[in-house]
Parts: structure tokens; C-alpha cells; sequence
């Protein structure tokens, strides 16, 4: 389940801010408990000096562990003692020590060698606010997609609106509850305002939260990124070739969108053979209906879909006006 190295990299960084916090914020408190509490920093004192009895212990040869054990039962009565006082006082018992917001790797990120359960949401939490600069992430989950905004009478093909959406609806919750490297490629397609960014976004947040990577952008920007990239211009971009390709799981909005091109079409074709070959699944949404998109992409492009993905076509009138 990799995230991409810029997210690990912010991650540490925020471990490290958080872990300095900590300890600065324990030192100012205990220069103010030292100075307003003179037994304090006298238990302080000895403290310092029974620590330093010990690590000096360390280097003698012989047998010491009678002489530590001594000294470590002083040093939990001192600390025991200037619990005391400082609760009297009116501060916590610990008020000496650093607060973590993480006490179990006190915000190290990890415990034994393991990833810390505080790093793991961390990097969720990373990854999803990636994606809410481009697409409104937290208002589009399972619970809010309102089944009650499509027609419960039939169209003209037959299909009652809203139970294909309940269908679609039901098929998607699943797919992204038991998702997996091994899952299968959606193609959700319909008209403008049929649900298809709300439920791929849905789809996303269950996604992230079982711990997978995700990229998500529109077929525009991802083409328009990955050119920047081929030619150089790989500054300021928010999809390289490697995120695209090695995230757990891609979603591709709103394609046709990208500019009508041999190039876009060369990088789409590229994306979904790749991941396919890769095994890594893949969520695209678009407005066209398939017949559409056979004529405007290559076949290349259309037979990998045909081959590949499971179709989910929303029927209905714009939901958004309703």
C-alpha cells in the first residue's frame, strides 16, 4: 500500500513538529514550576544526580543490579513525591513531562520498529487532503447519496431511474468495502449530474480510510500534468507519472474532458493498459455513452474498457436541479 514519498515526507515532518512541540512546551512549564515551587527543583536536583549514579554504574565491571535496583526505587519515590506536590499545586502529575498527542509512540511515528497507528492515520488524513484540492471529498460519502432525487418512473428505455441508482448505489458500497489490489476496473457512465463524481469520491474516502493510496484528478488534468512532465515542466504539477501508475487505486472524473488530442489519447492508453497489465484497479467516470467513446478514442483505448471494466450506467435527468 504505498503513498507517495511526498506524503511520507510530510508526515515526518509533522511527527517532528508535533514531537518538538511537546518537549518545548514541557521545558517552559517546568522553568515555571522550578521557579514557583523551590521543592521541586530541589527533588529535580537529586533526580539528575541519581540518573547520572546510574549510567556511570553501566561502565563498572562486577555486579552492580543490586546498587541500580536501589537507586531506581529512590528515583520513583522522588518522582512519586513530586507528583504529589505538583497536584497539590494545582498542576497534573506529569506536568514535567512532555504531552504527546500520541503517548504511545510519544509522536515518533513508530513503536518497536512498527508503524504507529497515530502514523497510519496520519498518512490517511495526508491523502485525503490531497485530494480536497480538486474535488469536494467530505460531501460526497455513501450515507449522502440521495437516492430520492431520481425518477421512480420508467424512461423511455424501460429502466426506472432510481432503482438502478439503488443498484449502482448498493454495488459500489460493496466494491469499496472489500477492495483490494485484486479488485476489478468500474467505468460509471450516465448523463451530467447523475451521481458519478459522488459516488467514485464515495468509493475514494472508504478506500483511504482501509488504509490504500489513492490518486483521483480529472482526465483533463492528469493528461495536461503528465505532458508538463514528459516535456520538462514537472514543477507546481499535482500527478507525475509514478503516482498515476503505482497508487493502489486511480480514478480518472470526467473523461473526454481532456483536449482532443493524439497525445491525450496516446497517455490514456498508456494509464489503463499499464494499470491493467500492473493489476491495480481503476474507477473512471464520464458523460459519454459508450458508443461515443468508441468513436472518439482509439480502439485501443475502448476494447481494453470493454475487456476490462465493469460497466455502471445511471440513467435519469440531472439530480442537481432537482
Amino acid at each position: 500500500m504505498p503513498y507517495p514519498k511526498e506524503i511520507y515526507i510530510k508526515a515526518e515532518h509533522i511527527l517532528e513538529r508535533r514531537r518538538d512541540s511537546a518537549v518545548m512546551e514541557a521545558e517552559t512549564r517546568a522553568e515555571e514550576i522550578k521557579s514557583k515551587l523551590p521543592e521541586v527543583n530541589e527533588i529535580q536536583g537529586k533526580l539528575s544526580a541519581i540518573g547520572l549514579e546510574i549510567s556511570q554504574l553501566f561502565f563498572y565491571r562486577g555486579n552492580t543490579q543490586e546498587k541500580v535496583d536501589e537507586l531506581r526505587q529512590r528515583s520513583k519515590a522522588l518522582t512519586e513525591e513530586r507528583g504529589r506536590i505538583l497536584v497539590k499545586n494545582g498542576y497534573k502529575e506529569n506536568s514535567m513531562s512532555p504531552e504527546y498527542i500520541c503517548p504511545i509512540c510519544e509522536d515518533k511515528g513508530f513503536v518497536s520498529g512498527k508503524m504507529c497507528s497515530c502514523h497510519r492515520q496520519l498518512l490517511k488524513d495526508l491523502m485525503k487532503d490531497e485530494i480536497r484540492k480538486f474535488a469536494p471529498l467530505d460531501d460526497c460519502t455513501f450515507d449522502n447519496f440521495d437516492l430520492e432525487k431520481y425518477s421512480d418512473t420508467p424512461d423511455s428505455n424501460g429502466i426506472i431511474p432510481r432503482e438502478r441508482a439503488e443498484k449502482i448505489l448498493d454495488a459500489a458500497h460493496r466494491y469499496a468495502q472489500n477492495f483490494s489490489p485484486a479488485s476489478k476496473n468500474l467505468l460509471f457512465l450516465g448523463g451530467p449530474g447523475l451521481g458519478k463524481t459522488h459516488l467514485s469520491l464515495a468509493i475514494v474516502n472508504v478506500v483511504i480510510n482501509r488504509g490504500y493510496s489513492v490518486c483521483y484528478g480529472t482526465s483533463q488534468n492528469i493528461c495536461e500534468d503528465l505532458q508538463s512532465e514528459q516535456f520538462g515542466r514537472d514543477t507546481d504539477i499535482a500527478y507525475k507519472k509514478r503516482r498515476v501508475l503505482d497508487s493502489d487505486l486511480l480514478v480518472i472524473d470526467d473523461l473526454g474532458t481532456e483536449i482532443d488530442n493524439q497525445y491525450s489519447i496516446a497517455t490514456l492508453y498508456n494509464i489503463i493498459n499499464s494499470r491493467i497489465l500492473a493489476k491495480k484497479p481503476t474507477v473512471i467516470s464520464t458523460n459519454y455513452d459508450f458508443r461515443v467513446l468508441e468513436n472518439k478514442y482509439d480502439k485501443r483505448i475502448t476494447s481494453r474498457i470493454t475487456g476490462e471494466y465493469v460497466k455502471m450506467q445511471l440513467f435519469g435527468k440531472d439530480i442537481r436541479n432537482n
